[in-house]
């Protein structure tokens, strides 16, 4: 058994109460920063985007569909990759069944990537997956919101991540963005990656209140763990 402190129940309730106030302040700051964000400007999209999907070509407007607001996880999948990232495949296996939900307060959810459709449709048969996931192959789309990198930004060992000018050593990284459409115009609200993409993983939420939580520190990295969900049993 872990080395860990081991008190009576009424030891444990104190304890526990005490904790609560500091999980009330952090809940408190949370809805405090949600406004804020929600309050950041926008910025209209001037560009034509067309994205490949099951019912063919669409434009960024398009993948609304009955919604004012949109939310595209952007998932590493480079067009000459076999299969997505394992990382943004752990991401993508909490989508299927919250899209109806989402959807009743107005809002529409899509992955995009970058590789054919034929590649993310083959992925999401063998996965079982349902949500909505359209291809911006041959886009600026993935480029302009700096998720994907060109050879020559590879090449250089540099690009731009998260806001920052950072090392850049993958043609594809993760990330979020929201959109808002009135009167058929598109408005980018807000994009986050890197770490600010945590809060959106329900396995990892559900892991941060396990005793042992993410349990990352002794692995080379923090997702060494991670496996395409239909490869854990084989």
């Amino acid at each position: 058994m872990p080395r860990h402190q081991i008190v009576t129940h009424e030891d444990w309730i104190a304890a526990r109460t005490r904790f609560l106030a500091r999980e009330k302040e952090f809940t408190r700051l949370r809805d405090a920063l949600s406004r804020e964000r929600r309050e950041l400007p926008w910025e209209r999209v001037t560009k034509e985007y067309v994205f490949e999907g099951d019912s063919g070509r669409e434009t960024l407007a398009d993948l609304f569909g009955k919604r004012s607001q949109l939310i595209v996880y952007h998932f590493m999948f480079g067009p000459e990759w076999e299969i997505g990232c394992r990382s943004c495949s752990f991401w993508a296996d909490n989508f299927n069944g919250i899209a109806p939900h989402l959807a009743q307060r107005d809002v529409a959810l899509v992955a995009v990537s970058r590789a054919p459709l034929a590649k993310l449709q083959a992925q999401a048969r063998n996965f079982g997956w349902t949500f909505k996931w359209v291809s911006s192959f041959g886009s600026d789309f993935n480029f302009d919101f700096q998720v994907s990198f060109s050879p020559e930004t590879l090449a250089e060992g540099e690009g731009i991540y998260n806001y920052t000018r950072q090392e850049i050593d993958s043609s594809e990284l993760p990330g979020f963005s929201a959109f808002f459409k009135d009167d058929g115009q598109v408005f980018h609200t807000y994009s986050t990656y890197s770490r600010g993409i945590d809060m959106l993983n329900a396995a990892y939420q559900c892991l941060d209140i396990a005793p042992k939580g993410r349990d990352e520190d002794a692995l080379p990295y923090p997702m060494a763990w991670v496996r395409h969900r239909i490869d854990y049993e084989r």
